[in-house]
Parts: structure tokens; sequence; C-alpha cells
């Protein structure tokens, strides 16, 4: 055997995984059904909201119609007053994909929650816990000086964490300091450490672009199809079976602004007007999170076959 053979064969093989991740209501799921079922695929989601029971019209699950047509994994895994995290998902997501790849099945990761797309390719980083007093004292100061000012910060205590990092993305960054300043070290060399060697998968990943006005427009009319749909009566019916308010699940996006209205604290345009206000804001973080993940390869919904061909160019490197 040559040895480049040798160290070849040493090599582990890894699980192809189809990623599509981006910001809310660009229509990863409408694709993600296209391009599984074309390939006999199926798909895991990577969605914090939709893991819970009884929470379908506020999550934008997918249909009856779309699951039936292409198998989900990961959504009603969890009643709205269970514990649900990064970690946890990480552990059902592996699991489910290695019986998925028994199967011979493609499978796609699909979702807009960045941090458990995260968790499930490169691991949970051993950082040090939130310190409330040092993430408040960053929180401020971006609050009186902005953004720039604590990036500023960063570069001057921890250049090569701020190198890495979007100067717009202030939770990140508020994390790195936070990090240094507990740690003594640079949440680089925390990651260095933790090396990500150890990761079972070799993902295509996917993001969908779409201009921001055109994005927003799609929020408001999908807020609207909500409440169509029966949103207000599936927050009753959550607050009829118990689950408190208070609970993370129930101070989600459009939950939280729809539990005012039922309570009577303010009127049904009020609350969808905040529940689109919000949910923009959110889309917003989403895009600074998945804008600075350089893997991605970026394209507009209408790109479907580029998408398509994408993907088979992938699959076939595993035939």
């Amino acid at each position: 055997m040559k040895s480049n053979d040798f160290l070849n064969a040493a090599k582990p093989v890894r699980i192809p995984l189809v990623v599509l991740g981006s910001p809310t209501a660009t229509g990863k799921t409408r694709l993600a059904v296209e391009l599984a079922r074309a390939c006999g695929g199926e798909i895991v989601s990577a969605d914090s909201m939709q893991v819970y029971r009884f929470m379908d019209i506020g999550t934008a699950k997918p249909t009856a119609e779309e699951r039936k047509r292409v198998r989900h994994h990961l959504i009603d895994v969890a009643d709205p007053d269970e514990e649900f995290n990064a970690a946890l998902y990480a552990d059902a997501a592996r699991a489910q994909i290695a019986r998925l790849r028994q199967e011979g099945k493609t499978v796609f990761v699909v979702g807009g929650t960045g941090l458990y797309i995260r968790a499930l390719l490169r691991g949970i980083i051993a950082t040090p816990p939130v310190d409330e007093a040092i993430r408040r004292h960053y929180q401020n100061l971006r609050d009186r000086f902005g953004r720039a000012h604590v990036y500023r910060l960063l570069c001057e205590k921890d250049p090569a964490a701020a190198a890495r990092l979007n100067p717009n993305d202030s939770v990140r960054v508020i994390r790195a300091l936070e990090v240094f300043e507990q740690s003594g070290q640079s949440i680089v060399v925390l990651q260095d450490r933790h090396a990500f060697a150890d990761c079972p998968y070799e993902a295509l990943k996917i993001g969908l672009r779409i201009e921001r006005d055109e994005l927003k427009q799609r929020i408001f009319d999908r807020t609207a199809r909500m409440v169509e749909a029966g949103l207000v009566a599936e927050v009753r019916g959550l607050l009829d079976r118990g689950y408190s308010e208070k609970l993370k699940s129930m101070q989600s996006l459009g939950y939280k602004q729809i539990i005012a209205f039922v309570q009577g604290r303010c009127a049904l345009d009020e609350a969808l007007a905040q529940m689109n206000r919000e949910t923009w804001r959110y889309a917003k973080r989403q895009m600074t999170w998945f804008a600075a993940d350089r893997e991605i390869v970026w394209y507009s919904p209408r790109q479907i076959d580029d998408i398509r061909r994408e993907v088979g160019n992938f699959r076939s490197r595993f035939r």
C-alpha cells in the first residue's frame, strides 16, 4: 500500500450534510422539501421553537402536507415547559443523522437557529459561564457609546477574536469580552483547543438571501397568515393547558405579543405591529449571524436550478 493510500484510509469518512440556514421567512422550508423530495432525502429541523408541541402556527412549522411529502425530524419533541437547548439539540440531531445515514438517506439540516447548527457541526465549546455583572457592564457601554465602542475594546483586549467577528454583531463581541475577562484567554484559543477536529460531517452550507424590503414584507404577510390560520386560538389553547406565560417558550416571538392581547393588555393590531417589529429585529440578528459564516454559499430563492445543481454536485462526491 502506498503511503498516500494509507493516509487516506486512516481518515474517517465524514457524513455528508446539506445545511440550509438563513433568516426567518426566506422560504427555507419550501426549498428544503423540494430538494429533499427530489433525492429521497429527509429533513432534520434546526429550529429552537419548532421542537415544542402544541406551538404550530406561531413557529411556522412545516405543514402537514409538507411533512407528508418529506419526513421531518426534531419537530414536536418537547412540551413547552420542558428544558431544551443547543447541547440537547446537538445530541439528538447527531443520533438522528446517524440513523438516517445508516438508511442511506441524504440529510438536510434546515433552520434559522444558528446556534443549533453550530452546536451540531462543531460541538459545544467549554467557555466560562455567563457573569451577569460583566455582561451588564459591556451592554451598558454598548447602549451608551454604540457597538463600535465595544468592538474597539475587543480589538484592544483580544485582537484575534476581533478579527473573526463582525463589528456589528454586538452579542458575540460582548461574549468574547466576557470570556477574555473571566478566563484571561482569548475565545479563539478556547475554540482552537476545542479544535472541532472530531466533527463527523462534511457540510454543504446554503443560505437564502433576500433584499431587506422584500424580507420585511414577507414577515408582515406571514404574520397576517398566522392570524388567519388561528394563532390567537393556539395561544388561548396553550394558556388553557396551563402553560405559564413566563415560560421561555411562551415568551418567544408571536406568543408573547398575542398573550398580551388575549389578556387584555393591548389591542390586536398593536400586538401584531409589535410582533412584526420584533420579528424583523430577530431577522436582522440572524442575518448578522449567518453573514459571519464564510462557508455559506448564498443564493436568491429564485435560483432554484443553481441550488439543485450545487446539491447534486455535492451528493455525487459521496456516491
